[in-house]
């Protein structure tokens, strides 16, 4: 065996988390531009300028997602059968949405007809809105405790619907996540865009930096003040076979702000977010989009990584039972499976990495409406 059951739970911990923050830097920054495609092109030149922005990446962006949502269904089989038990619907709409994203890209361009474009527009914009907005309104709900429980057998049940999830501060979360995917977006034009779309963009990258950050900003102060976390009382060994029933949990007022007065090096998450948005609003407005692109990306990164942070070692608090919430503890697969999924990430996560940023420099170009104009037949 490569490391112990205890070192491979909490690798894996660290693993999803990279996983989620890789798709939200890559596929987030598509996902924006075409939310903001109706504010940013107002002609459909301008508009095909968004799309091909990026249109050469959204397929291998996904592959991430698809990569995190493989990795908790292995890792974490437990957690995987909660979750779409409680987040069935909410599921099902983000995977509708995003069956408009292919054949939007695919299709949009093949007929000249406004009509025909501009309903292929609003499928896009659709699939561009519909996944962070319901990822942010999970992770709000999340962290207030989702209405689940285990019987004797470690039969989930969920005692909950669609529209329970829909509460104040998961909105909140929503919008928070849609801004800071739609900013991302709106950065990534700036920096792939000539002329009155990169102006635009420009525009919209600063004021939804600003609403990210006020957002953000909200969020943590109502969560430690309004919002009850949870605690370990106690457990057995972190190394034990996985058992989520054999501990003992309390929900306590502000126990999501203990991580940070324990381990005071979890203070970076957050201080990263809110570095990044600033950054990012400072240094689009300075005309450096490179750089703006970075730090936004960095803030997408801190605001999940404050997330995972505040709840660890939880992944899915139980509201209805706080003693069958999932930890990364109670909720792993087995030693070998862990084992046998490391060695295959160590080699295959570098490899994307790798692959994404060849095909990046590969297909880096500026679009402007010249290009669009002069191939017509072969852009998207």
């Amino acid at each position: 065996m490569l490391f112990d059951y205890e070192t491979l739970k909490l690798i894996w911990w660290a693993l999803v988390g990279v996983l989620l923050i890789g798709f939200a830097i890559t596929d987030g920054f598509d996902m924006g531009a075409c939310a903001l495609l109706p504010l940013i092109g107002k002609t459909d030149d301008e508009r095909r300028v968004v799309i091909n922005t990026v249109g050469p990446h959204w397929e291998g962006n996904q592959v991430w997602f698809v990569t995190a949502a493989g990795a908790l269904f292995a890792a974490w089989p437990a957690v995987y059968a909660a979750a779409f038990s409680g987040f069935y619907w909410a599921m099902l709409l983000v995977l509708f949405a995003l069956f408009f994203r292919p054949v939007g890209f695919d299709y949009r361009s093949k007929l000249a007809d406004s009509r025909w474009r501009r309903a292929w527009d609003w499928g896009l914009i659709a699939g561009g809105v519909v996944p962070p907005l319901v990822f942010g309104i999970a992770f709000g709900n999340l962290l207030q405790g989702v209405p689940f429980q285990h019987d004797t057998f470690m039969r989930p049940s969920y005692d909950g619907n669609f529209f329970g999830l829909l509460n104040p501060f998961g909105l909140l979360c929503g919008i928070i996540s849609l801004c800071m995917f739609s900013m991302h977006g709106a950065v990534w034009i700036q920096l792939r865009s000539h002329g009155d779309v990169e102006r635009r963009a420009k525009g919209y990258a600063q004021l939804l930096a600003l609403i990210t950050l006020v957002g953000f900003a909200t969020a943590g102060i109502w969560l430690s003040l309004g919002i009850d976390g949870y605690r370990i009382l106690s457990q057995p060994e972190f190394g034990a076979l996985p058992n989520p029933l054999a501990k003992e949990v309390e929900i306590a007022a502000g126990a999501w702000l203990t991580n940070y007065s324990t381990y005071p090096l979890t203070r970076l998450a957050p201080l990263i977010g809110f570095i990044g948005l600033l950054g990012a609003f400072l240094l689009t407005r300075g005309n450096r989009p490179g750089w703006a692109f970075l730090f936004s990306a960095l803030s997408l990164a801190g605001i999940i990584a404050t997330a995972g942070v505040s709840m660890f070692p939880f992944i899915m608090p139980s509201s209805l039972s706080p003693n069958s919430s999932l930890t990364l503890w109670d909720a792993a697969s087995s030693h070998l499976t862990l084992n046998v999924m490391a060695i295959a990430a160590f080699i295959f996560v570098p490899t994307i990495l790798g692959y994404t940023l060849w095909c990046y420099r590969a297909l880096w170009s500026k679009i402007s409406v010249e290009y669009i104009q002069d191939n017509d037949y072969s852009a998207y």
